[in-house]
């Protein structure tokens, strides 16, 4: 071990450099100590930050960082090499580019937007533009729809089973959903191109559902028809899965398509799970893939509170929209607060960071020593919570969105209302939120002389006289627990081989052959995806899209809102990841 890891490791595992201390001496010696000590001091501040005293900074590559985010080689098909090759050639001709253009755009051009609390199937009308996006992918993939048996759930959602030759193997499951948000029709004018054009530039495809999620959908299925072209046959089983409602939390969709899911395969019959989620981007000077090994939880809490009516010129002291008004100041004066904890996602989403080039010198060191030093974790957290969206991802956000009071300039509101949505950390749950959003109104009730409710339990006396009353309640739908954290270490074979595959698509698309090209980072997902509905089905789920400039959970630019547009030269880089993954599956040691 070279000497400057020798060093190193005198400090390891977890005490930092020894500060000096307050000790007492005679004056010749604490000189003679002090010009000693200007000495050390000038090495020991400066060590991993800077060059001084023979020590230099950390690198990826050196022993001491080897365990910190361990990387994993390019995969590239071996017994499907041959076929991986001739795709990838293909792909790479201008002629399937312009076939790529016209399958994406094609899906754009359809409007299979998902509203808020829609109808069922079959009276509500508005699902009915799904089924002409089946007639189109019916059209635009016949190989797909003459090789693979297609299962309808609730009229439009779609189960495609690729079957293999080994019915002993656990299937590679994919999901994607056909369903985009809306175009608001007052920003219709802010869009270069028309929402639901899928105009090509040259460079882009444009529309609403270019990224999210028709290019993750039509990516999978123009994999699925070119293998098929090419005589492809799978050995192991590949299922694709596609809610129609998932912008709209997935009830009619995937919700009803898990149980036929699982009655496939069985509870844990699956290998693994894809899904949309983030991507790549670069991040202090090096690419970062970040897979989503999990999902924060959600909860949308209503705080109502209800006081007497009557004649807006004889007031009470406050009025209902005053005493609402006053306990969302307090919940934005009060934010959640917010740590980072060794293990969780984010944690590990940091501990990569170690190996770009541009991070900071002492905010490596104190990544380095934060496994077992308490101190540097908070420091290595106070600079990384500088980042807002990091911030984010680590805790429980809240954010008021909706409120409504009164109906009448001269009437008094009997009821005031507001909605708080909740992204709940992967280290807490529902019932922890709900129990710092109780006691966090628990004085202002009281000071308002308000009946206290919350979720369903009693806080003040029933029996006591108050003024109004103030209720907490879940709004809409019960609230949803963080997703299980998909393992991800040296022996979870499918997050290595999900890591091998996006270093080989990401390579073989640039013609690069280096295993130093991007880093894989387990990543987290802010939002939720169909996923929460297939927790049953495999504990290896990731959510992985395989986008050019998203990274750790965050969106990609023009994602529910204006001027969503994709590279065709990334979209024709899904196409390659999806083959890749599949390939690479059905050769693997997976179960």
């Amino acid at each position: 071990m070279p000497a400057t890891n020798e060093k190193t490791n005198e400090f390891l595992p977890g005490v930092l450099p020894p500060r000096t201390t307050g000790r007492t001496l005679s004056s010749g010696r604490l000189v003679t100590l002090r010009a000693g000590l200007v000495v050390l001091a000038v090495c020991a501040s400066t060590f991993l930050w800077m060059r001084p005293c023979g020590i230099r900074p950390y690198h990826s590559h050196q022993e001491v960082n080897a365990d910190i985010c361990p990387q994993v080689s390019e995969l590239i098909p071996k017994s499907n090499g041959a076929l991986w090759k001739a795709l990838g050639d293909t792909y790479e001709t201008d002629a399937f580019k312009m076939r790529a253009v016209d399958w994406l755009a094609g899906a754009v051009r359809i409007p299979t937007e998902s509203y808020d609390q829609m109808g069922p199937v079959g009276t509500d009308p508005r699902w009915e533009k799904f089924g002409a996006f089946h007639d189109y992918l019916l059209k635009a993939f016949p190989l797909v729809h003459a090789s693979l048996e297609v299962t309808k759930v609730n009229t439009y959602g779609l189960i495609y089973v690729w079957k293999g030759t080994s019915s002993s193997l656990k299937p590679l499951l994919l999901a994607a959903h056909q369903d985009v948000v809306p175009v608001e029709d007052t920003t219709i004018d802010q869009w270069q191109h028309p929402p639901f054009s899928g105009y090509f530039d040259g460079e882009r495809i444009w529309g609403r559902g270019s990224q999210d999620d028709k290019s993750g959908l039509i990516g999978i299925m123009s994999a699925m028809e070119n293998m098929l072209e090419n005589k492809f046959r799978p050995t192991r089983t590949i299922v694709l899965a596609s809610g129609f409602d998932e912008e709209t939390s997935g009830l009619h969709g995937a919700q009803m398509l898990a149980p036929v899911l699982l009655e496939m395969f069985g509870e844990n019959g699956y290998a693994m799970l894809v899904d949309e989620g983030s991507g790549y981007g670069e991040q202090f000077g090096r690419v970062i893939a970040t897979p989503g090994i999990s999902e924060k939880g959600y909860m949308d809490v209503m705080i109502n509170v209800a006081s007497p009516g009557g004649h807006s010129s004889l007031p009470p002291l406050h009025t209902s929209i005053g005493i609402l008004a006053d306990m969302l100041v307090n919940i934005e004066r009060n934010p959640f607060e917010v740590h980072l904890e060794r293990g969780s996602p984010t944690y590990k989403i940091a501990r990569c960071l170690v190996h770009t080039p541009d991070l900071p010198a002492s905010l490596r060191r104190d990544i380095i020593y934060a496994e077992h030093n308490e101190l540097a974790l908070r420091r290595a957290e106070q600079e990384l919570f500088k980042n807002p969206t990091f911030k984010n991802l680590v805790g429980t956000t809240q954010a008021i969105d909706l409120i409504h009071g009164g109906v009448k300039v001269n009437a008094l509101p009997e009821q005031a209302w507001a909605v708080v949505n909740h992204r709940i950390s992967t280290q807490s749950s529902v019932s922890a939120t709900q129990k710092r959003d109780t006691e966090l109104l628990t004085s202002l009730a009281s000071q308002f002389n308000l009946s206290y409710t919350a979720f369903g339990a009693r806080i003040t006396d029933a029996d006591a006289p108050a003024f109004g009353t103030l209720t907490l309640s879940e709004a809409y739908t019960h609230g949803l627990e963080p997703a299980p954290v998909s393992p991800t270490g040296h022996d979870a074979l499918p997050y290595q081989l999900l890591s091998g595959t996006i270093r080989a698509a990401y390579n073989s698309h640039r013609g690069l052959s280096d295993d130093d090209s991007l880093i894989i980072s387990p990543g987290i997902m802010s939002g939720n995806t169909d996923t929460r509905y297939y927790w049953k089905l495999t504990e290896h789920i990731f959510r992985y899209g395989h986008t050019d400039g998203a990274q750790g959970g965050s969106l990609v630019s023009g994602v529910h809102t204006v001027n969503e547009a994709i590279k065709i030269s990334n979209f024709v880089e899904m196409i390659r990841f999806f083959t890749t993954l599949i390939l690479n599956v059905d050769e693997s040691e997976l179960p």
